[in-house]
Parts: structure tokens; C-alpha cells; sequence
């Protein structure tokens, strides 16, 4: 992709094919604006795929369709001695591959007693990942309640994540809070809940924590009908980690499901280069992994599903112009 963005600023630059004479910019002598450089990363998230498979083998499948990190296993990191540690994070350094964001340990939606025994147990987990040197955490957020009213959930959401956003920080890591976009997730309950951005930087803020984020979706994105200039709100530090993916086609906005999706840039449907434009001006520099919920990936063999996300994520790439 690298020479084929070389060769095509070569024509542009020296007056080549009719495309290149034509262009406006060549025509004013204002050189056409720079992409900026890339600092995301791929994430092979064999879960987000519809895969299980041990975090060995999701290295292996990595390494082998050219993603460039995977997701962190704090259960698998857990069982291991430091020694073994140490061998396994020089592996992954000798294979380029990064880890990605850790989902956040434990269930917060549950009743009391149960996120107090998990929360419990949030800091040996967290100082597992603090070890192999993850600092992105992330969760999402359900949209909606048939039990709470918003407020009520509002500041039960509030009061639970601030108690585990404080031990993640103790740990040197960042909370990254997901919304759900579907209407058709949320329209039928009786009480909905966050499910667009200015909602989720709401909550933010009743959380309180200097270690907050969100995890961002295309789909979700989409969904909410937000735009490029509600990214170009956020910063960098903002955005703990990225979801990518497509919808289907000649679905309407109403009535798109939250797991029925496409693998990036496959129809089209989801603006996937003013998403990936956005992410690349604010200098984004996390994990992006796809996550397409799609039956038909599912059917695949596992290798042959890696290498069509693989793909998918490079054709979305090239269409924002980097490799």
C-alpha cells in the first residue's frame, strides 16, 4: 500500500493522466493536504469474530494475517510465573504484535452482592495486567433498563464504574465506556439508557475519574447519527480503543440490529473514511480491532475468517488513505 500511495503522489506531482492534470489543487499550485501519519494499531479480537480460542493461538493467527497486536488474557497472564511472563512478552515483541484493551473483569450490571465480590477482585486482576504492561480496560454500557428509570441508572452506573475506574487507576490504567447506537436495542424497553456519545461523556463526568475514555464503534457511530466533527470533539486520550465494522445493506437506520453487522467496509452503508479520518486527526494511537457480529464469518474455518478481517480492515484503511 506504502509504494502504491508513492506512486500515486509521483503522477500527481509530475502532471501525470488525466486524473492528476485535472486535479484543483495542481491547478491553484496548492499541493493536495497531507494524510496524517497512522498511529492505531490492528487487533486480532478472535471473540469480537465469533472464535474462541486460547491466547497462544490467537498470537499465532495474528502474527500470521498481519495484525499488529491481540487482545490481552488476564486469566491466561494470571497463571503465569514471571519468568514465563517475561518470555511471553519478548515473544510478542519479536513478533511486532501489541496487546490490545482488556475487557473489564468482573460484571458491574449484576445485583450488589455480586459486583461487590467482583470488584473485590478487580485489583488482583488489574495488577496482573499492570505486569504485562496493559493500560486500556474497557466495557460497554447496556441501553437500556425495564427496572431503573435513567436517573436511577444513571447514578447507579455512575457509583459502580467510579469504584472501578479508582482501582484501575491505582494500576496505571484507563477506562474505556462503550454505547450501544441500535434504536432497535433500545426503542422497545421501558426505560432506555446512554446510547450516544453526549450521553456517555455525561456520564463521564458524574464518574469523576481522571481515567476515563470511550470505546468508539462504527456501528454504534452510525447508529447514534452522529458525524465526523462529533470525533473531532474528542482527544486522543479520549478514545481507549475502537470498534470497526459495516452494516448491512438495505437495512433502514431503524431497523439495524446490534448483532447483525458486516465486517469493515464491506457494503459500504457505514461512512467508514470520515470514521477513520477523524480518529487519524485527532492522533488517536490505540488498539482497532473489527468486530462484525456476522454469521457468515462465523460459518468460516478460523483462518480463513482471520484472513478475511485481515482484509476488510486494510480495504477500510485504504479508503482514509493509509496502509
Amino acid at each position: 500500500m506504502k509504494s502504491e500511495l508513492s506512486r500515486r503522489r509521483f503522477i500527481a506531482a509530475a502532471g501525470l493522466g488525466a486524473a492528476g492534470a485535472a486535479h484543483p489543487s495542481l491547478l491553484s499550485g496548492v499541493a493536495p493536504p497531507e494524510v496524517p501519519p497512522r498511529k492505531f494499531y490492528t487487533v486480532l479480537s478472535l471473540g469480537r469474530i465469533g472464535f474462541k480460542g486460547n491466547f497462544q493461538q490467537s498470537v499465532e493467527l495474528a502474527a500470521k494475517y498481519g495484525f499488529e497486536g491481540v487482545d490481552p488474557d488476564s486469566g491466561y497472564f494470571s497463571q503465569l510465573s514471571d519468568d514465563q511472563l517475561k518470555k511471553l512478552l519478548d515473544e510478542l515483541k519479536a513478533k511486532n504484535l501489541k496487546l490490545g484493551a482488556a475487557g473489564l473483569p468482573g460484571d458491574f450490571r449484576q445485583d450488589e452482592q455480586t459486583f461487590s465480590d467482583d470488584l473485590k477482585k478487580l485489583p488482583t486482576a488489574a495488577r496482573v495486567l499492570e505486569a504485562a504492561g496493559v493500560t486500556r480496560v474497557s466495557t460497554w454500557i447496556l441501553s437500556f433498563s425495564d427496572d431503573l428509570t435513567y436517573l436511577q441508572n444513571f447514578r447507579a452506573h455512575a457509583c459502580r464504574l467510579r469504584a472501578c475506574a479508582e482501582v484501575l487507576r491505582d494500576h496505571g490504567q484507563r477506562l474505556g465506556l462503550e454505547y450501544v447506537g441500535p434504536k432497535t436495542s433500545w426503542r422497545g424497553s421501558r426505560h432506555p439508557f446512554v446510547h450516544t456519545l453526549s450521553e456517555m461523556k455525561e456520564l463521564m463526568v458524574a464518574i469523576g475519574t481522571d481515567n476515563l475514555g470511550v470505546q468508539l464503534d462504527s456501528y454504534h457511530w452510525f447508529n447514534a447519527e452522529e458525524t465526523e466533527a462529533d470525533l473531532l470533539a474528542l482527544r486522543s486520550q479520549d478514545v481507549v480503543t475502537v470498534d470497526l465494522n459495516d452494516a448491512p445493506a438495505g437495512v433502514p437506520l431503524d431497523k439495524l440490529m446490534d448483532l447483525s453487522r458486516e465486517l469493515p467496509a464491506a457494503t459500504g452503508v457505514i461512512p467508514v473514511k470520515a470514521f477513520l479520518d477523524a480518529l487519524l486527526k485527532i492522533g488517536y494511537d490505540g488498539p482497532i480491532q473489527a468486530e462484525p457480529f456476522n454469521a457468515g464469518l462465523r460459518a468460516m474455518p478460523v483462518d480463513q475468517a482471520c484472513g478475511a478481517t485481515a482484509a476488510a480492515i486494510k480495504k477500510a484503511f485504504s479508503l482514509a488513505g493509509v496502509a
